[in-house]
């Protein structure tokens, strides 16, 4: 019988393939349903070609499939529903040699809401600012000495993309499509969030960036802070 490390190798091997990787993150990053000509386009490749990788990337667990009518279509006369495409919920993690880090971090993390303590509580906000204040340097480092907000946004875009957060702009705010700590935020939600928005927070005060907020605006399948410009 295959190991589940096994199993994880034949799934990371499905993307070793360069067309379907770049089909994959034009998926990925669409953040919604996605057409087979929208993926094609995005991937600069035809029609049948983009259809054969997405499917491949479904039986991967990579991509969920289902159908619906494009362009509000419905009803008698609207034709056959598209296949449509968006990114799976499962996650692929490969050590070598095998660890179990997620393990550990729902060991601590359980045991951090068990305890009641404000001052660990405190010590853990203070501990994520301190990240996020190192991420903030970052930014300010790569949107140079006389850069203004919106070249320190676009730095701060480019490292929390570095750092796994999937950044977008929308409305005059940078949401995240991807939580890092995903896994863990489905069990420990409080606590993960509070601990994003420390980051973050650290991350705004140490960058320079001004006249942007971090707050929490929880949804789904999205990380939980988001960074505001105010008007």
């Amino acid at each position: 019988m295959r190991s589940q490390r096994d199993a994880q190798l034949e799934r990371a091997a499905v993307l070793a393939d360069p067309v379907r990787r770049r089909v994959y993150d034009q998926v990925a990053r669409a953040g919604r349903d996605v057409s087979r000509d929208e993926a094609a386009r995005g991937a600069r490749i035809g029609r049948a070609l983009a259809a054969f990788h997405l499917d491949k990337l479904v039986a991967a667990g990579f991509l969920d499939a289902t159908y619906r009518h494009l362009r509000g279509r419905a009803g008698p006369g609207a034709g056959r529903p598209s296949k449509v495409y968006r990114r799976a919920r499962t996650e692929l993690a490969i050590t070598l040699p095998e660890r179990r880090y997620e393990q550990l971090a729902h060991l601590l993390a359980t045991a951090i809401e068990g305890s009641g303590s404000r001052a660990l509580a405190r010590a853990i906000a203070d501990a994520a600012r301190s990240l996020g204040e190192r991420l903030g340097q970052d930014v300010r480092d790569a949107a140079g000495a006389r850069a203004d907000r919106d070249r320190t946004l676009s730095a701060a875009e480019r490292v929390l993309a570095r750092n796994g957060f999937e950044p977008y702009r929308e409305a005059g705010a940078i949401r995240m499509r991807n939580c890092p700590y995903d896994a863990l935020a489905s069990e420990h939600r409080d606590l993960v969030c509070g601990l994003n928005l420390s980051l973050m927070e650290g991350l705004v005060g140490a960058s320079g960036l001004t006249g942007v907020d971090a707050s929490l605006e929880p949804g789904e399948g999205r990380c939980c802070v988001v960074l505001r410009r105010d008007r």
